[in-house]
């Protein structure tokens, strides 16, 4: 089975664990999937480690928005998923991204599950994905997918230092409502261990809220403490 479908990836300095997240990918090689990885400068030997794993591995400006971007525009497909590098496709994916698809949507994304023990995290995945269903509204690592016509309608990625997915999730709404896959993607639980469970949420609340209010993205990066990466 082959489609039109370009999975597009943005890393930095992802070396420990990118080929295993690559080589999840791979049986969709087989079927016809396009990977891009779009670095965004590397110094840990990142690409070197990918180039067997992918089809195309392009660097660009860092910055997860306007790695994204690049990916886009270097990529084949008429399909876009824009994955990050670690988070976990389920084995379903191709079928529910063609199906959704299929049935009339021009963008969707997956519900997503935290990787992690701590039980709050079930909370936290929980209220995301019903966030999401109820305002339409979906996050980077929900895994977010769509026509590429629709994507290049509405110039792709704002090129913010955060916020980049509410940003072009609130401009696609205003072109139709997005597909919202019950089926889940498993995401990394690394920025919650890394910053503590509870600063975490409650800084993330606080910047959305910020932003939908109008804060200057810049701004908000600042407090977050803002390096261009990816994760």
């Amino acid at each position: 089975m082959t489609t039109d479908l370009s999975i597009v990836i943005p890393v930095l300095d992802e070396a420990p664990q990118i080929a295993v997240r690559l080589a999840a990918l791979q049986g969709l090689r087989t079927r016809g999937v396009e990977l891009v990885v779009a670095d965004g400068g590397s110094e840990d030997g990142t690409v070197t480690a990918i180039d067997a794993l992918v089809d195309r591995v392009i660097v660009a400006p860092r910055g997860r928005a306007a790695q994204m971007n690049a990916g886009a525009a270097a990529s084949q497909g008429r399909i876009l998923l824009f994955l990050h590098a670690d988070t976990r496709l389920p084995d379903s994916a191709l079928a529910d991204i063609l199906a959704a698809l299929g049935s009339g949507s021009d963008w969707g994304r997956f519900d997503v599950r935290i990787d992690g023990r701590h039980a709050f995290l079930r909370v936290v995945e929980y209220l995301m994905n019903l966030r999401s269903r109820f305002t339409g509204i979906a996050t980077g690592d929900q895994a977010i997918f769509v026509r590429r016509e629709v994507f290049e309608r509405i110039g792709g990625y704002p090129e913010l230092p955060l916020m980049e997915d509410i940003a072009l999730s609130a401009a696609l709404l205003r072109q139709s409502a997005p597909a919202c896959l019950r089926e889940t993607v498993l995401t990394s639980g690394r920025r919650w261990e890394r910053h503590g469970l509870l600063r975490t949420i409650l800084l993330m609340w606080w910047l959305r809220a910020a932003f939908f209010f109008g804060a200057d993205p810049r701004r908000l990066a600042q407090r977050y403490g803002y390096r261009p990466r990816v994760d």
